[in-house]
């Protein structure tokens, strides 16, 4: 019978530092599987078993992996696509499937996760998260202060009224958008709901997420920080994620 491995065993393979410090942890404290406080001694499946540490939900599992891609223009967001176009996953090489999280349209560039963390896909795609999206839109004319404040107090759509969201005036024709919504084309239709017109769209970050250095269809593997803070973002405490289906 397959008894798992040493929980200072796994947390050192996710990044908390030495055998050693995992113990402490551990003696501290700080450290729980599926709810519970853990001790020295532990054996644990990162595979099935949820493992925190100071209440975040810790990257365990030996095959979760979690990229950024800046999606360039006429990638299709899809995992294979019928018309022969490219899409996301030709640009990322990854040693497991994965799959996208969320959405962008094939004419909008920008940031996009790639993972195989089916639990924290699902959280930074569901509403309740509200986790926040930053785009800059360049639009056709220069919208007025007055379209700008239609913009932030929310605009009526097909699928109804849109939340209150973040925008400002870069320059001319140019605004910064931060939306906690995630409908379909939502950006788009909103500026042409005030009559300007989308003419290019890129998303500059997601949550916590951010990265100006990441060239049009470059991708790289997140770092252990930046899945704690995607993973805080969502809302995967020690509590919540202990309540959460394997």
């Amino acid at each position: 019978m397959d008894e798992g491995e040493r929980l200072q065993k796994t947390l050192a393979r996710a990044g908390f530092g030495s055998r050693r410090s995992c113990e402490i942890l551990i003696t501290e404290g700080r450290v729980t599987v599926d709810g519970k406080i853990a001790e020295l001694g532990n054996r644990v499946h990162p595979d099935r078993q949820v493992i925190c540490v100071d209440g975040t939900l810790a990257p365990t599992a030996q095959n979760m992996v979690y990229f950024l891609l800046n999606k360039p223009d006429g990638v299709v967001t899809t995992a294979s696509d019928p018309q022969g176009r490219a899409t996301v996953l030709d640009l990322v090489e990854s040693p497991v499937r994965i799959f996208p999280v969320g959405r962008l349209d094939m004419n909008t560039e920008g940031l996009i996760i790639l993972t195989n963390d089916g639990r924290l896909a699902h959280l930074l795609t569901h509403p309740s998260s509200g986790i926040s999206k930053e785009y800059l839109a360049r639009v056709e004319g220069d919208p007025s202060p007055g379209a700008i404040r239609r913009l932030r107090e929310g605009v009526e759509l097909e699928d109804g009224m849109t939340s209150p969201a973040q925008v400002s005036r870069v320059s001319e024709g140019l605004l910064r958008i931060v939306i906690h919504e995630g409908r379909n084309r939502q950006v788009r239709r909103m500026c042409s709901a005030i009559g300007h017109d989308v003419t290019r769209l890129v998303r500059t970050r997601i949550g916590p997420l951010q990265d100006a250095t990441l060239s049009p269809g470059s991708s790289r593997q997140l770092s252990l920080s930046e899945i704690r803070r995607l993973m805080e973002a969502v809302g995967m405490t020690d509590e919540i994620a202990s309540t959460m289906p394997s």
